[in-house]
C-alpha cells in the first residue's frame, strides 16, 4: 500500500508556521520498514481539500491529513471530507463521549462541534487531551498540532497497519565522492548502468556545493535488498574508483 500525507493550514504556506509534521510522519513510516509516497501541502481552501480528497480516495491509498479538524471558520477539513466522500456531517456518538468527558460541566454546542465528523467514520483516540480525530477508508484525519497528531498517528500505524511492518528488510548505502569529476552528468552513465543491472534498488544522487562555492560533493548511492545493495555499492567503487574520485563511505 502506497503512504501519503497531506499537510493543511494558511500558517504554513505563509512561513508563519515550521511544518513539523512531514518529518516526524516519515520517522514514524521509516522505523517500520514503509515510506512516504507523496505528501502535498494545502492552504485553508475548502474546494482545493475537497479535490485533493477526492483524488486519494479514490486511489486507494493510505493518507494521514493533519490540520484544519477544528471548529473555527478556517478550519475546513471535516467539511471538505464529508464533501470528497458524499456524506454530511453528524455528532459521532463516541466523539461526544470523548469531548463530554474532556469538559465536564463545561460542556457546549460549541464544544460538541469538535465531534461533529462526516457520517460513517470511526474516531482516533488524542491521548492528549480526549478530543478525537477521525478515520476513514485508510484515511486518517488529525489536528494540526503536533503533540496531539504524531502520537495519534502512531497509533494508527500500530493499530490497523502492523502486517505491513518490515516486509522487505533493506539497507541503505552511499558514498560522498569529491573533486572536479563528482557531479551527477559526469556520472550518468554510471547511474543508468546501476538502474538497469539492479532494478529492485532505489538509487538516489543528491550533489550539493561548500558554501563558498569551490567544493562540489555528491552523495551517490543506493537502497534496499542488504545483497543488491552491496553488489551495486561495489560496482559503484569500482568506477570512480577507475576514474580517479575521491570518495569516502557516508556516516551511517
Amino acid at each position: 500500500m502506497s503512504f501519503g500525507a497531506i499537510i493543511i493550514g494558511d500558517e504554513i504556506l505563509s512561513g508563519k508556521r515550521i511544518d513539523r509534521h512531514f518529518t516526524r510522519i516519515a520517522e514514524l513510516l521509516r522505523v517500520r520498514g514503509l515510506r512516504l509516497a507523496w505528501a502535498e501541502y494545502l492552504g485553508d481552501e475548502r474546494p482545493r481539500i475537497t479535490a485533493a480528497l477526492q483524488r486519494s480516495l479514490a486511489a486507494g491509498e493510505v493518507v494521514f491529513c493533519f490540520g484544519g479538524i477544528g471548529n473555527t471558520p478556517d478550519d475546513h477539513t471535516r467539511q471538505a471530507a464529508a464533501a470528497a466522500l458524499g456524506v454530511d456531517l453528524v455528532l459521532h456518538p463516541d466523539a461526544e463521549r470523548e469531548i463530554r468527558a474532556r469538559f465536564g460541566a463545561e460542556i457546549n454546542d460549541v464544544r460538541l462541534l469538535l465531534g461533529t465528523f462526516p457520517r460513517g467514520v470511526d474516531i482516533i483516540p488524542n491521548p492528549f487531551n480526549r478530543i478525537p480525530g477521525f478515520r476513514v477508508r485508510d484515511h486518517h484525519f488529525l489536528p494540526g498540532f503536533p503533540q496531539m497528531a504524531h502520537p495519534m498517528a502512531e497509533w494508527v500505524l500500530d493499530t490497523f497497519y502492523g502486517h505491513l511492518f518490515n516486509q522487505r528488510p533493506t539497507v541503505e548505502e552511499a558514498f560522498l565522492l569529491t573533486g572536479t569529476n563528482a557531479y551527477e552528468s559526469a556520472l550518468l552513465g554510471l547511474m543508468e548502468r546501476i538502474v538497469a543491472e539492479f532494478p529492485t534498488l532505489r538509487l538516489f544522487s543528491l550533489p550539493s556545493i561548500s558554501d563558498d562555492g569551490q567544493r562540489r560533493h555528491l552523495e551517490l548511492g543506493v537502497e534496499g535488498d542488504p545483497t543488491l545493495v552491496e553488489r551495486a555499492m561495489a560496482t559503484i567503487r569500482q568506477e570512480v574508483e577507475r576514474r580517479g574520485i575521491t570518495w569516502r563511505s557516508r556516516p551511517q
